[in-house]
C-alpha cells in the first residue's frame, strides 16, 4: 500500500495466507482467512467464520483492539462504488443492535464487487 493511499483513508488489499500467519493466535481452529485490507495500521480481515476488525490504537500502534463479527450479527450491508470524482469505493455493514453502519472506504485498485461477493457469501450462510 502506497503511503498516499494510507493517508486519503484509504485499504488495500493483504494477501491472505500473510494475514493468516500475522494473525493465527486470533483465530479458532480451521478457521481461514478468506481476505484482509489493511487501512494505514488496521486491517480487516474477512475470514470462512467471521469478520475481524483490528483497530491499533495511540502513536505506537502498541495497544490494539480486536473486534469479532459473527458474520450471523450483519443485518445488511451496501456498497458505492467508485466514480469520476470519487475515486474511493465504500462499503457499509449494519450489525444488529446498533442503528451507526461501520464504514470503511477503498482505494480504486480493490474490487469492491469482489469484497460485497465474499460478504454476501457468508452473511448468507
Amino acid at each position: 500500500m502506497g503511503l498516499f493511499d494510507g493517508l486519503m483513508g484509504n485499504a488495500s488489499e493483504v494477501d491472505p495466507q500473510v494475514a493468516q500467519r500475522d494473525f493465527a493466535q486470533l483465530l479458532a481452529w480451521g478457521e481461514q482467512v478468506q481476505r484482509a485490507y489493511q487501512l494505514i495500521r488496521d486491517f480487516f480481515i474477512f475470514t470462512d467464520k467471521r469478520l475481524i476488525l483490528v483497530d491499533k490504537q495511540g502513536i505506537t500502534g502498541n495497544k490494539v483492539e480486536y473486534h469479532s463479527i459473527p458474520y450471523r450479527s450483519i443485518t445488511h450491508f451496501s456498497i458505492e462504488t467508485a466514480g469520476h470524482f470519487d475515486l474511493d469505493a465504500e462499503l457499509k455493514i449494519w450489525i444488529s443492535g446498533n442503528p451507526v453502519p461501520i464504514q470503511k472506504q477503498f482505494n480504486s485498485r480493490i474490487n469492491i464487487y469482489q469484497l460485497q461477493a465474499v460478504l454476501a457469501a457468508f452473511v448468507a450462510r
